[in-house]
Parts: structure tokens; sequence; C-alpha cells
């Protein structure tokens, strides 16, 4: 099967929609798109904010919260108005929220599964039936360490990330076959300012998690700006994973993202044999 992103010469530059472009991976994603001269959609809830990216013939500037299933409609058909398809999807818009499990405020919960989830899932059914169309294209999700490993303060955001790597894996079996790829994007600690930024934080603290989600929060705060991850090096990366024509079904980006991963396999490679035998003891005898 041809894993390109197009099955038939493409002579003009491909068009990415990038959501979330105000700052970090999202602008300097655009940024690079920009200068390699592909076609730019760049978006964000306040397009006050991309002005100095400079709206030309090849790059289109919209307003898009993903949250807002018209402004995700009307971003999609102002693209296709625009350039007639869309190559590369990158779900970029998220939010953080650092409290424990039990410290968590359910309005908070809820609204950022409606960004870093159910906003990755509405985009995604508003790109897809363009790209079936065409039988090319690639969705770039972006995740996190983690969604590949659990964190203390960052429960329910973990189930975020969680979710989106279920989704993408899922995505994948059905859309490959149809010659569009999935690949998700799973970075450590990078100089976005997402701590500082956009992750709300509970105003309940519970005395008895001051030495597990209590530490991880006041950490998460004070190292940012100071995160090991350039955001320029990793918006490289990525664009150099899709224009390969094979990117990775994973993009582990950060030293810390790498080492972090394979410990997680690790420790599940250990806990699941520990259990084989129950596992294996489970089912009906044969």
């Amino acid at each position: 099967m041809n894993t390109s992103p197009s099955k038939t010469p493409v002579t003009e530059p491909p068009v990415w929609l990038i959501t979330g472009c105000s700052t970090g991976f999202g602008l300097e994603l655009a940024k690079q798109c920009i200068e390699r001269g592909y076609r730019t959609v760049v978006t964000a809830r306040d397009p006050s904010k991309l002005q100095d990216l400079g709206a030309t013939d090849q790059v289109l500037v919209l307003e898009l919260d993903v949250t807002r299933p018209d402004q995700a409609e009307a971003a999609i058909q102002a693209t296709l108005a625009r350039f007639g398809r869309i190559d590369v999807l990158v779900n970029n818009a998220g939010i953080g929220y650092f409290a424990a499990v039990e410290e968590s405020e359910e309005p908070e919960v809820r609204k950022m599964f409606d960004v870093n989830v159910f906003g990755t899932g509405r985009m995604i059914w508003a790109v897809l039936p363009g790209m079936r169309k065409q039988r090319s294209g690639c969705i770039v999700n972006l995740s996190s360490l983690a969604g590949l490993r659990g964190f203390p303060a960052l429960g329910y955001y973990n189930a975020t990330k969680f979710a989106v790597e279920g989704l993408s894996a899922a995505l994948r079996h059905e859309v490959e076959p149809l010659g569009i790829q999935v690949m998700v994007v799973e970075p450590s600690g990078f100089r976005t300012d997402w701590a500082g930024r956009s992750a709300n934080e509970s105003a309940i603290q519970i005395d008895d998690y001051s030495a597990t989600a209590g530490k991880v929060r006041a950490a998460l705060r004070k190292s940012t700006g100071d995160e090991p991850g350039d955001p320029v090096r990793g918006a490289k990366a990525i664009v150099e994973a899709v224009a390969s024509g094979h990117p990775p079904h994973h993009l582990l980006l950060g030293n810390d993202a790498f080492e972090g991963a394979m410990a997680k396999l690790e420790h599940l490679r250990q806990d699941f044999a520990a259990g084989e035998a129950v596992a294996r003891a489970a089912d009906f005898p044969k």
C-alpha cells in the first residue's frame, strides 16, 4: 500500500491547517510551514494575535474555537474555498489543569475534555470527508508524555491525552487503508508557556496530597520558561516527519519523553509478566 500523503503527484505546495496557533507549538508550526512555502491555514480563538504572520495568497488566518462546531465547519469550508483541499490537519489546540483527582473541579475538567478530546474529534469529523474523497492526507494529533504515563496533579489532563492516544489508534486502523495517515506527537516539557498560560489550577488543595500532587503542581509552575524542550526544534521535527511521506505512528519529542516512554514500556512488561498465570487462567478451559 502506498503510504505517502498523496497517491497522485501534487505539483502545488501542500495545505496545512493548524489549530491553536497563537503561541507554542502551533505558532512555531505555522512559521515553519510558511517559510517552506506551504499553503498554511493558521487559526486561533483570537485571530488578532496572528497578524504578525501576515495573510497572503498562501496564508489564510481564521478564527477558530475548536469547542464550537460552527467554527470548526466554517474553518474547513473556508480552507477548501481558498485552496481546494486539506493535506495535513494538526490538532494542536489544548489546555491543561493542575489538581489531584480528588481536588478536581468538574466544570474545569469538562472544559478541558471539550478542548482536548472533543475539539480534536470535531476537527477530525470535519476534515475526513475531503481526505477520504482525495484518498490522501495526514492527521497529526498533539498528545503528550502524559498520554503514555500518569503523573500526580495531572490526573484528568492525563485522561484527556490517553483519550487522544486511543482515538488516534482506532482512527489509524480505519483510515490508513484509505491512504490517510495518523501521527501522534508526544512531547515532554517544552518552553511553550503551557504551564503558565493555558493550565488552570484547582482552588481546592488537600493537605494529604501536598507531597504528591502539590509537589508536582508547584514544580510545574516553577519550571515555566526553563523546560528543556525547544519548540522550534520540536516543530521542525513534526514538519519533517510529515514531509518524509512516512510519518511514524508515534513521535516522541524530548529526552524526558523518550526515557519516560521507555520506562513505562518496561514497567508494563514486568507488570504483565507477573500476572501472566492469572490472565491465562481467566478463560474457559479448552
